[in-house]
């Protein structure tokens, strides 16, 4: 069934000109683009863009690489829309984007209300995610502060 939905949307959509991004079926079925919190993903457009938009920066944010070339990178958890317009203004795309978790190797542990991350791949360590209460987020960047300053160069 998901084949004949995309071959039906190319089938509007080509006639009409509108370009798509390389991954058409995020497109043509209307589904999001994720992207991991924390991580890049490169998208590239049909037409040249010229204005990015994302509709909440704190979620998503894009730059555009080269003219059909863009970079998304996701900030924090949720969704958000992206529009893309070229030179003259009109839309070349108009998509959701939804920045998820990574879920492998990552364990997070609660203590009562409070929350940690760790790294497990194959050992664990500790490391900063969204939602870590503070004092722990706080300790890990002064201890990679202190390692760093003290580290040869």
């Amino acid at each position: 069934m998901p084949l004949k939905r995309h071959a039906l949307a190319l089938a509007i959509l080509l006639p009409l000109g509108l370009p798509l991004f390389e991954a058409p079926a995020a497109m043509a079925q209307s589904m999001p683009i994720s992207v991991k919190v924390n991580m890049a993903r490169v998208l590239r457009v049909d037409a040249p863009a010229s204005t990015v938009i994302i509709g909440n920066p704190g979620v998503a944010d894009v730059t555009i690489q080269d003219p059909q070339t863009l970079v998304l990178t996701g900030k924090s958890y949720g969704q958000t829309n992206l529009i893309v317009l070229n030179d003259a203004g009109d839309p070349i795309a108009d998509t959701t984007i939804q920045v998820i978790q990574a879920q492998t190797d990552i364990v997070t542990v609660f203590e009562g209300a409070n929350r940690v991350s760790l790294s497990c791949a194959p050992s664990c360590a500790p490391m900063i995610m969204l939602g870590d209460t503070v004092p722990f987020t706080t300790d890990q960047v002064t201890s990679r502060t202190l390692v760093e300053s003290i580290a040869p160069r």
